[in-house]
């Protein structure tokens, strides 16, 4: 009788969710009701956007990790955490020592397994990551990351695992990120990697397009040895199978499986619920608690959808923004989201058939995304391609699994962009000393084991604002704003008819001192977005506003003169950086907004003479 073991994925549940995951005192009060179930062999406690979101709080991420795995390694209980390879734990490429710091920061926190993945599947972005893990002391977890395509075959994933082991892999994760793996073809690359070598593999998947139970008991019969569960109230949806189903149902078919401690699973489930009521509930949108077949064609990840629906409410906004200031009519979020999936359709073959995983995911949904509000604005697809993404479609990132399409090479030869062929590690040189030296500047302490200097390497941005208290400040805004929104209001008209001397007139409303619809757009920006004066440069998209992407870049300054194509600052949107190009040669008279400020579409971002 073959043993399964369960893995609770703490984190990726709140991810898959929503934008949020607990804070600190949330996730040490809930852990020892996690060990009491009595069930989990692993726990995945960090990792992925869990420390950006613990900066956001404006919480100390590096003391949250040693809280938060402390008591499960006094139970015996192994945590893992997410790698993302050449990104270490952000959106963008990581220098190779800061990506070693990584591992010796982690290990040292009480983490004792990477699951480590690129969404290219380059192996040349898992190899140092495996040397870096020994060296640390960690057990090196390297994924396969799962998706369907003409270039994505059994041969392909289990040629891939074999390459992995020979570089010294301990174990392998199928990371089934949008759960479209197909049941059967997962068992068989399964069967193919035992066949290899008897190493420990550990299948990962969401619920999302509905295969992910099949697919669990065909990988189980291959010779799977560890399956990520969720739990109710974040189980299914866009999360992952919950633990009660996939327990009782490899009981039935005759798998040796841990008991459940019932009274913990329902202490568990309502302290959940209770994080959900306190504050993480107002960034759940109620769309990620079902499933949907329709993500089987565009194939977008669990782990994105949860905040793919939140960020999608203020893109929303924005493109009805620009309809109801030209008199078209608004669109639905329905409406909005079918002609995303269409998109992402489309351009996934044609950017190479990168895994739908973080940051690729991102890379392709954003693309898609923006050629869907420019195109409903009359403008052309391709027209707004991030420098990330740029990176990606020319190679910066690793090796595409399938090839560019001609069109968007002709792009990037007439906008002087070169594809690159060299390890990817190549483009991004050692960092450490630069941050040391702006630590010491700042009079900023290291830290512990040098976790402070990791955490500023790895998020420079993201750390500066929550060393200065605007990230907490911030947040606590939002919520607040969030807060007062969720609350019930009357029913308010937005416009009444009148009758005066027998003739009829349609009267628009405003309230507390806003104006009226039909007067908002009588005051609304030019149709082609530029300014009355023709000197300011706007904002394209809604976003945080950046002067740079990276620390050492050169920023703009009142009194620079620039040229027309030069990129002067960056809109920070649905995490990638957006270079905003000036359309005007001349002299910079005025930065309209402070780096991390938040902008709206046609904002003045830096007025030109």
């Amino acid at each position: 009788m073959k043993e399964i073991k369960f893995s609770l994925v703490f984190r990726d549940m709140w991810q898959s969710a929503g934008k949020y995951v607990p804070r600190v005192d949330q996730l040490t009060a809930i852990a020892p009701a996690i060990i009491d179930m009595g069930c989990f062999a692993r726990v995945e406690t960090n990792g992925g956007g869990f420390e950006q979101v613990n900066l956001l709080f404006g919480e100390n991420p590096n003391k949250a990790v040693r809280e938060w795995t402390k008591p499960f390694h006094e139970a015996g209980i192994q945590t893992h955490m997410l790698d993302r390879g050449l990104n270490g734990i952000r959106m963008s490429p990581v220098p190779a020592d800061v990506r070693k710091l990584f591992y010796k920061v982690k290990k040292a926190q009480g983490t004792d397994i990477t699951r480590t993945f690129c969404g290219l599947n380059d192996i040349r972005n898992i190899a140092p990551s495996i040397k870096y893990a020994h060296e640390a002391g960690m057990i090196s977890q390297c994924s396969l990351c799962i998706t369907e395509s003409p270039v994505h075959t059994v041969e392909y994933y289990v040629n891939m695992a074999k390459e992995l082991i020979e570089l010294g892999a301990d174990e392998i994760c199928l990371k089934d990120m949008a759960g479209i793996g197909r049941p059967v073809s997962l068992g068989k690359i399964v069967e193919g990697i035992k066949k290899i070598k008897d190493i420990p593999i550990q299948y990962h998947s969401h619920s999302g397009p509905g295969f992910a139970v099949a697919s669990i008991l065909e990988v189980c019969k291959a010779g799977c040895d560890y399956v990520d569960v969720g739990m109710e109230p974040l189980s299914w949806g866009t999360g992952h199978p919950d633990v009660l189903c996939v327990q009782a149902m490899l009981k039935d078919a005759g798998f040796k499986v841990p008991e459940i401690n019932m009274a913990a699973y329902m202490k568990v489930r309502t302290m959940i619920q209770s994080f959900m009521d306190d504050f993480l509930g107002y960034y759940i949108p109620q769309r990620n608690r079902l499933m949907n077949s329709l993500l089987i064609a565009p194939g977008l990840p669990g782990g994105m959808m949860g905040s793919l629906m939140t960020d999608l409410e203020t893109n929303l906004e924005g493109l009805n923004r620009y309809k109801a200031k030209h008199n078209q009519p608004l669109m639905t979020q329905d409406e909005l989201l079918i002609k995303l999936f269409d998109e992402v359709t489309y351009v996934w073959p044609k950017v190479g058939y990168p895994c739908l995983v973080t940051p690729f995911s991102q890379y392709v949904k954003n693309l898609a995304l923006m050629n869907v509000i420019q195109m409903e604005k009359g403008g052309q697809r391709w027209s707004m391609i991030a420098d990330d993404i740029w990176d990606m479609i020319l190679g910066k990132s690793g090796r595409l699994p399938g090839p560019v399409d001609q069109e968007l090479k002709d792009l990037a030869a007439a906008q002087g962009r070169k594809f690159v062929t060299e390890d990817p590690q190549l483009n991004y040189p050692d960092a450490l000393d630069l941050f040391r030296e702006k630590m010491a500047r700042n009079g900023w302490e290291t830290g512990q084991d040098d976790e402070e200097l990791f955490e500023y390497a790895m998020h420079p941005a993201q750390y500066e604002a929550y060393k200065s208290g605007k990230a907490k400040a911030d947040f606590l805004a939002d919520l607040e704003k969030r807060k007062e929104a969720a609350q019930p209001k009357a029913a308010q008209p937005d416009n009444i008819t009148v009758t005066v001397n027998g003739q009829s007139y349609k009267v628009a409303i405003s309230y507390d001192g806003e104006p009226a619809p039909a007067a908002q757009q009588e005051a609304s920006a030019p149709a082609d977005g530029t300014a009355a004066g023709g000197n300011d440069i706007l904002s394209p998209l809604e976003g945080k506003f950046m002067l740079s992407k990276a620390a050492g870049e050169k920023e703009l300054k009142v009194g620079d003169i620039v040229n027309k194509g030069d990129t002067v600052c960056y809109i920070e949107a649905m995490k990638t950086y957006n270079a905003i190009i000036s359309e005007f040669s001349g002299k910079v008279l005025e930065i309209c907004a402070k780096p991390g400020d938040n902008v709206f579409e046609d904002d003045v971002l830096i007025k030109i003479a």
